[in-house]
C-alpha cells in the first residue's frame, strides 16, 4: 500500500555498471523510478540511465560526492520533494584504498576509508528513516540494502582502513536493525564474498589483467552482478513474517570467507576444515 501516488523510488549510492548499475536496472524493470547516484563519469552515468530507459524502465541520474557533508541528506530531500518517496535504497558505496602497509597509511586515507564505509550509511540511514517509518504506519515497509564485503568479517594486513570500516558498516547494519525493525523498515547487510564481474571496479583495480583474470576463475567464477541484482530484489520484497538481516554470496567454486587461510595443523593434508586444496 503507497502513500504517495508517484512510483516508488529505489535510490542507489554508488551506481556503477557492477552491482549498482544492474540493481539499478532491476528495481526499475519491477515498477520503481530508479535514482543512480555516482560521484564522478558523468558520461557513464548517463549511458546506465539510458539503458533503463531503452529496457523500459524509469530512472535518472546524479553526480554525489557522499563524503561531502550534506550531500547525502540534501539528495534524499530532493529525491523525495521532486521524484517521489523511496521506498528502497542501496548503499554501494565501497571503502577500498588497496593493500597498505601502516605506515602507508596516512591519518587521512584511513578516515576517508570511514567516512565512506560506514559514516555514509549512517547518514542515509538518518536522512531516510522518518519518512521511511511513517510510510509504514499505512503499510509501505521500507528497505536498507548496504552492499558489503569479506572484510567485514575478516581483516586481512594491508586492509586496516577498509576492514575497520566494513566491520563498522556491519555493526552499524545491526544496530540500525535493532532500532527499526519494528518500525517497519527492513535492514540487510550483504557479504558480497567474492570478485564481482565490474567492469568500474574489479576491471580498473586489474587494467589489462582483467579479461584473464576471468578466464582463471573459469565458467561461473566470478559473481555476476545482474544475478545478485536479482538477490537485492528478493530481499527488498521478503514479507515482514521473513526479514533476513544478513546474506552472504560467493562463486561457487570460491572458498567462504571463513574457511579461508586454514591453520596447517588442522589441515596438514589438504583434507582440513577447508576441503581438499586446490593448488
Amino acid at each position: 500500500m503507497m502513500t504517495d501516488s508517484r512510483k516508488p523510488v529505489f535510490l542507489v549510492i554508488g551506481a556503477g555498471a557492477g552491482i549498482g548499475g544492474n540493481a539499478a536496472m532491476r528495481f526499475a524493470g519491477g515498477g520503481y523510478h530508479a535514482v543512480l547516484a555516482r560521484r564522478s563519469d558523468e558520461e557513464g552515468l548517463a549511458r546506465l540511465v539510458g539503458q533503463i530507459e531503452a529496457a523500459g524502465g524509469s530512472a535518472s541520474g546524479t553526480l554525489l560526492n557522499a563524503a561531502e557533508d550534506g550531500s547525502i541528506e540534501e539528495l534524499v530531500a530532493r529525491v523525495e520533494a521532486d521524484i517521489g518517496p523511496i521506498h528502497a535504497a542501496l548503499y554501494n558505496l565501497g571503502a577500498q584504498i588497496g593493500n597498505r602497509a601502516l605506515d602507508q597509511t596516512p591519518h587521512r586515507i584511513f578516515e576517508l576509508g570511514w567516512r565512506l564505509g560506514t559514516y555514509g550509511v549512517f547518514r542515509l540511514a538518518h536522512a531516510l528513516f522518518p519518512a521511511m517509518v511513517e510510510r509504514a504506519k499505512a503499510g509501505a515497509h521500507g528497505t536498507l540494502l548496504v552492499t558489503s564485503a569479506t572484510a567485514a568479517v575478516r581483516g586481512n594486513a594491508g586492509q586496516h582502513s577498509h576492514a575497520a570500516a566494513m566491520g563498522g558498516r556491519r555493526m552499524l547494519c545491526q544496530t540500525l536493525n535493532a532500532e527499526f525493525a519494528r518500525q517497519g523498515v527492513h535492514v540487510a547487510h550483504v557479504i558480497v564474498d567474492g570478485p564481482v564481474d565490474a567492469p568500474d571496479t574489479l576491471g580498473k583495480l586489474l587494467g589489462d589483467k582483467y579479461e584473464a583474470f576471468k578466464q582463471g576463475k573459469g565458467h561461473e567464477g566470478v559473481i555476476d552482478p545482474a544475478t545478485l541484482a536479482e538477490t537485492y530484489w528478493h530481499l527488498a520484497h521478503q514479507p515482514r513474517n521473513c526479514w533476513s538481516h544478513e546474506v552472504d554470496v560467493r562463486p561457487w567454486t570460491d572458498t567462504p570467507w571463513w574457511n579461508d587461510n586454514p591453520d596447517p595443523q588442522i589441515d596438514s593434508k589438504g583434507k582440513g576444515f577447508a576441503g581438499p586444496r586446490t593448488d
